[in-house]
């Protein structure tokens, strides 16, 4: 691999002495945070070959995507892309490359159907293998053939080393502390697409974060798809007391947390996404006494309906849910969710069980979908559809229901003054957000402040998706 490496980097420099340019890249992601974090490791990767970052995917000499299939819409919003840009290839770019990845190309139908249909597209990679783009890349180059590879690695480098990554933004970053999903509910393609757990050892986590604190990141979110069971199947790790000569076991998710916040450097750590099955008490007890995790957790619903629950595989009743609910908001934790509307069999008994958790949880925020027949998972043999114009009346009322919570909840702010984390600065408009992740719109003289600095804001004025003040 290394050669391979060398020759592309040898490839750039070339075209950079010919043309006075090195070659250029742009990459765009489609879905979760895991998707944004792949696609930073992505761009260090490129970079580290000599590419630099184009302005669009058109000016691009690389355009690649990096996708998400949790979603029939979202995969028919990423073919429409690539058919845009296939004209420009074909008019005014012939020597583009186009690589797509992620989740959606793992899919060996989907990677079937580009062989058969899309030849315009150079290379195809799966979620397991990114870490290899620089072979594809090569072996595009010189056969001038497509090329398609979704085979995983068993030998995944970024499961035991520290990953090269280029960040989106300079104060927050994304940090995986694992791969993969054990879960399988049943309407859901991830397991299919990522594999199964495979966690991180804890000394590589740490020192990633130790590093990203250094260079000046201020809010560290780690990620998995279900963080909550980090260290299943891990070999206990001993590493380090950050700078204590002492060792310790840290084989579990609320061990880790409470050691990620000692690092020095950090203001905000978050983490997603949770499983409740899995929420334990001792995880509570890690958010609520750890002073920089961040007091709001997001926790999947999905249905209130015991029923519906059982029918998705998601291993927990409305009861347990409520009750784990009800102990985190008694630790001054809040909480986000996300809830599929219409799952086949889903009655309007099973519906109105879902307004009543939504009722009694008041969650600071959801994510609602209309369920999505997904090829593959257990649930797209289901034969009893809920028929699209009732999903859609019912995702309707799920929204009428949530959103006035919403604006309560904000509303209950007005006149506080709340510590907001800088996000964004231009000119005079400032946006930023509250320990429990509200948008927050404020005013400052232009340049005033920067990105990870935390400012206290008095709330004025309260709407139902954020809330604006002034800085104190």
């Amino acid at each position: 691999m290394q050669n391979i490496h060398s020759l592309l980097a040898a490839h750039n420099d070339h075209i950079a002495k010919t043309t006075g340019l090195y070659p250029s890249f742009f990459i765009r992601t489609y879905g979760c945070q895991m998707n944004s974090r792949d696609s930073e490791m992505l761009a260090g990767l490129l970079a580290q070959l000599g590419y630099r970052a184009a302005e669009s995917l058109e000016t691009a000499d690389l355009a690649v995507f990096n996708t998400c299939c949790v979603r029939e819409s979202a995969e028919n919003r990423i073919f429409g892309h690539l058919s845009r840009l296939r004209h420009t290839k074909e008019t005014k770019r012939p020597d583009m490359l186009i690589a797509v990845g992620g989740c959606m190309s793992q899919q060996a139908e989907i990677a079937e159907k580009i062989a058969q249909s899309h030849p315009y597209i150079n290379i195809v990679f799966g979620t397991a293998n990114r870490h290899r783009l620089p072979e594809f890349l090569w072996q595009a180059i010189q056969s001038g053939k497509q090329v398609i590879d979704i085979t995983e690695d068993d030998n995944f480098p970024e499961l035991d080393t520290v990953p090269v990554t280029t960040r989106d933004y300079p104060h927050k970053a994304g940090v995986n502390i694992m791969y993969g999903c054990d879960n399988y509910c049943s309407y859901c393609i991830v397991p299919y697409v990522r594999g199964r757990e495979r966690s991180r050892p804890a000394a590589d986590i740490l020192r990633e974060i130790e590093a990203l604190a250094a260079d000046g990141v201020r809010e560290i979110m780690l990620l998995g798809q279900n963080v909550n069971s980090y260290g299943k199947g891990l070999a206990r790790t001993n590493v380090g007391d950050l700078g204590h000569s002492h060792t310790n076991d840290i084989y579990d998710f609320p061990s880790l947390l409470r050691r990620v916040n000692q690092i020095p450097g950090l203001l905000r750590i978050r983490f997603m996404t949770s499983h409740p099955k899995d929420f334990s008490d001792d995880l509570i007890s890690a958010v609520r006494d750890s002073d920089k995790v961040c007091k709001s957790v997001h926790l999947p619903l999905q249905s209130g309906s015991t029923k519906v629950l059982k029918d998705m595989n998601r291993m927990y009743t409305q009861a347990e849910y409520l009750s784990l609910a009800s102990r985190l908001k008694s630790a001054g934790i809040g909480l986000s969710t996300d809830i599929i509307v219409g799952y086949p069999g889903e009655t309007e008994e099973d519906f109105e069980a879902t307004l009543e958790v939504a009722r009694q949880v008041r969650f600071l925020g959801a994510f609602t979908f209309i369920y999505s027949k997904r090829s593959g998972t257990p649930a797209a043999t289901r034969k009893d559809l809920v028929p699209r114009n009732i999903s859609a009346q019912r995702f309707q009322r799920l929204t009428d229901t949530i959103y006035p919570i919403l604006l309560e909840i904000n509303q209950a702010k007005v006149g506080s003054t709340l510590p907001v984390m800088v996000e964004e600065a231009g000119g005079t408009a400032v946006k930023g957000r509250t320990d429990d992740n509200t948008l927050v719109h404020f005013e400052a003289e232009d340049g005033r402040f920067q990105p990870g600095q935390v400012v206290p804001v008095s709330i004025t004025l309260a709407k139902s998706f954020y809330i604006c003040g002034e800085v104190v």
